[in-house]
């Protein structure tokens, strides 16, 4: 019998326990270097840690039209559309499409997707309710700050499940597509590609091990240098 691969939860759990830092030292090593969302786009709380595999949306300035032209080609509801695709270990990814300063989504629909399985939204702009995203458990907000504007007069989802280009630190874009991997912490926001994910997590992993030890034999009153020779992170 073939070995059985890891579900998206349990893959999800052990991206959750990887530290940014560690995961930018792993893909630069493998090559990767540009991975490193803008570094503008962290978690709204700095203690919180995300990670989960992706969903995209894609987003526009323009509102929604109302009155007849809504009934002849905008009746579609995006929003409804992307809480049927969330599914336990997923975190949704949101490229404005330039909107730079309406709240896309918050407390309430941060709730929604929190409900169909969400671990996190990362959005290239602003998120709404401050107090009330605090609170939501396991759920982590990655974006440029908050605003008290309405987005429902100024900007719309425009696409689902496509790759879509989020602002880069080291490149102008980073390409995101459905299924890559995304991690949040306070020092920033990284993505893993699909591709390389499982590799990436294993060689991470075994980072975050050797780091670990050090930090054990710290507290047991080990040298740095002796540490350093044991172990080789610094």
């Amino acid at each position: 019998m073939a070995d059985q691969q890891p579900s998206v939860v349990e893959l999800q759990a052990r991206w959750d326990k990887i530290r940014v830092a560690n995961l930018y030292d792993t893909l630069d090593s493998m090559g990767y270097g540009n991975q490193c969302l803008d570094l503008g786009i962290k978690p709204l709380f700095p203690q919180q840690h995300m990670a989960g595999q992706v969903i995209t949306a894609l987003g526009s300035a323009y509102p929604v039209p109302k009155g007849d032209a809504a009934e002849e080609g905008w009746a579609e509801n995006y929003f409804e559309k992307l809480r049927g695709m969330l599914y336990p270990g997923c975190v949704v990814v949101i490229e404005s499409g330039g909107e730079q300063h309406a709240g896309k989504f918050g407390e309430m629909t941060s709730w929604a997707l929190k409900q169909g399985g969400a671990h996190g939204i990362v959005i290239d702009s602003y998120i709404r309710d401050y107090l009330g995203l605090e609170i939501i458990p396991g759920f982590t907000a990655c974006v440029r700050g908050t605003s008290p504007i309405e987005s429902s007069a100024r900007w719309r989802m425009t696409a689902l499940n496509v790759t879509i280009g989020m602002p880069g630190t080291l490149t102008s874009r980073v390409k995101v597509s459905p299924g890559d991997w995304i991690i949040g912490e306070a020092d920033g926001v990284v993505l893993v590609p699909q591709a390389i994910a499982m590799e990436t997590l294993v060689k991470v992993e075994e980072m975050e091990a050797r780091e670990q030890g050090m930090r054990e034999d710290f507290a047991k009153g080990v040298s740095f240098d002796e540490a350093f020779n044991k172990w080789g992170r610094a």
